[in-house]
């Protein structure tokens, strides 16, 4: 008997649609994905595996391919795949850059879905994750007059108005789009050895004329010490894909809602009373703050931004009370807790990614000043500080301000300071000084300690009281004074008072559109 042809047309289909999908699924060259499997590298599908629940993935353009004839058969989802998926339960938009078609090089049609994604992530109000490596522009659909047509044809493709968090993972050789999308992300991981810049080493070198190390030129100790544009740097993918998920934990899904709160955890018995020994009697002796956040936020919750780059002030995403706040302190351990050019610039970006994405901003206090000299001024000093006194002024989250010990200067505004916080209070050891009190005393009547201690002392302690905690809550420039024990019910407390409300701890985004890099 017959088969109905009908059945057999269907199975044609079916067969077509099999191999069709094998061959796109199978990726690019065999050889490449051996060479990674041996080095202990994953391709771009295992970077997916690895960062997004089981089976959640749903695939946009898997039959995607190149559009020049020639090139089809060779460009399996065109060295780009792209889609739909979630961490922890909650939905986000994907890129991961398959390095074995032709080195994930930017296309038409790859560029076409890439933007399909982020529109969506943008629009519907989901994370974007970019898994970055990639050699940059495909060369034959870039060269000539018709290569300049395709350029702009999305003039939105930079702008950044953080409508939703965007990431990137730099998770080898990055250039072109890798880079251009780690430059506008809002939080970037890169596994070391991968590298970023604006063309290859080779290229460069050539440009140039002369030997180019790729890890001087775009490594991971650069971008995370020198230029900031990386946050963090991990040993393996795994390690890497781990991080972006601990990062996603603290954000919200997009502009228009509130953090996800957790359940807030018991405080160990000796937390607030270690508070009291973490702080050192004497104004000149240093410390590392980071001990001091941890111990005001709720347990093992901090996530620490930009660790190795501007070291005298610590940023970090953490939790009070189970809400997610952004800490900005000074740290001490480095320059005594001066505020160089580069912990000016991580400073005011982590204000604008809080401000952005809803993120009550807690600045915990201990600064002599801004660190000045030849060096800083090259570098635009009072610029920088103008640019973060801008920022702060347009911040709409709730600013809670809490000094310390010193607070000196121009910097006190630029720290919460005035009416630049919503809560300010200070414990008990705050110096509200202009200058360090010695420095005062020489400054303001020509005297220095050894010309006559006994009346050098007696005028530095004059200033020391003029400037204390009580003298400023006395004006009421402070709200209160603090026993350094409450401080993490202080912080609790103000939160409840600032972040309800009809706006649900939801800000009005006037620093969406600040640069990411600058």
């Amino acid at each position: 008997m017959q088969g109905d042809p009908q059945s057999t047309k269907s199975k044609a289909w079916l067969e077509e649609f099999e191999r069709r999908r094998a061959k796109a699924l199978a990726m690019g060259n065999p050889e490449k994905l051996n060479a990674r499997r041996e080095a202990g590298i994953l391709n771009a599908r295992q970077r997916l595996d690895c960062l997004l629940d089981e089976e959640s993935f749903n695939e946009f353009g898997l039959f995607a391919t190149s559009h020049r004839p020639e090139m089809r058969e060779k460009t399996p989802a065109d060295g780009k795949i792209a889609g739909f998926g979630r961490v922890n339960g909650r939905p986000v938009a994907v890129v991961s850059n398959d390095f074995t078609v032709l080195g994930a090089s930017s296309s038409v049609i790859n560029g076409k879905k890439m933007k399909h994604i982020r529109d969506v992530a943008a629009s519907r109000g989901m994370p974007m994750v970019c898994l970055g490596e990639s050699a940059g522009a495909r060369m034959p659909d870039r060269m000539g007059a018709s290569g300049r047509a395709i350029l702009g044809q999305d003039p939105v493709e930079f702008r950044r108005c953080r409508e939703m968090p965007l990431v990137s993972a730099l998770l080898g050789d990055c250039y072109g789009s890798s880079t251009w999308y780690a430059c506008m992300s809002d939080f970037t991981v890169m596994r070391k050895g991968a590298t970023m810049a604006v063309a290859s080493s080779r290229v460069t070198s050539i440009a140039i004329n002369q030997t180019v190390d790729p890890e001087e030129l775009g490594g991971w100790r650069l971008h995370t010490e020198k230029t900031g544009l990386v946050d963090y740097a991990e040993a393996s993918d795994e390690e890497a894909l781990a991080v972006v998920k601990r990062y996603l934990s603290y954000m919200p899904q997009h502009q228009g809602e509130a953090p996800p709160t957790a359940d807030s955890p018991i405080r160990p018995d000796n937390a607030d009373d270690a508070i009291l020994d973490l702080l050192p009697e004497s104004r000149s002796q240093v410390y590392d703050s980071r001990k001091i956040v941890a111990a005001i936020v709720d347990h093992d919750s901090v996530f620490e931004m930009k660790p190795r780059f501007g070291r005298s002030i610590v940023t970090a995403l953490a939790r009070i009370g189970g809400r997610v706040v952004g800490v900005i302190a000074n740290n001490p351990m480095v320059r005594g807790g001066s505020i160089d050019v580069d912990a000016m610039r991580k400073a005011t970006s982590f204000i604008v990614h809080c401000d952005s994405f809803n993120i009550p901003l807690v600045f915990l206090v201990d600064q002599p000043g801004f660190l000045i000299g030849v060096d800083g001024e090259k570098r635009w000093a009072p610029g920088r500080i103008m640019n973060w006194m801008n920022a702060l002024s347009l911040v709409t989250v709730p600013r809670i301000a809490i000094t310390l010990r010193k607070n000196y200067g121009q910097a006190y505004l630029n720290m919460g300071g005035g009416r630049n916080s919503d809560v300010s209070a200070a414990w008990p050891s705050a110096d509200y000084g202009f200058m360090d009190p010695r420095v005062g005393v020489n400054v303001l009547h020509g005297l220095k300690r050894e010309d006559d201690p006994e009346r050098f002392d007696q005028l530095a302690n004059e200033i020391s009281n003029d400037s204390s905690a009580y003298a400023l809550a006395a004006l009421f420039e402070s709200h209160s004074v603090l026993d350094p024990r409450d401080t993490s019910r202080f912080i609790a407390s103000a939160l409840d008072i600032h972040c309800g409300g009809p706006t649900k701890g939801v800000g009005r985004h006037h620093l969406a559109n600040w640069p990411t890099s600058f």
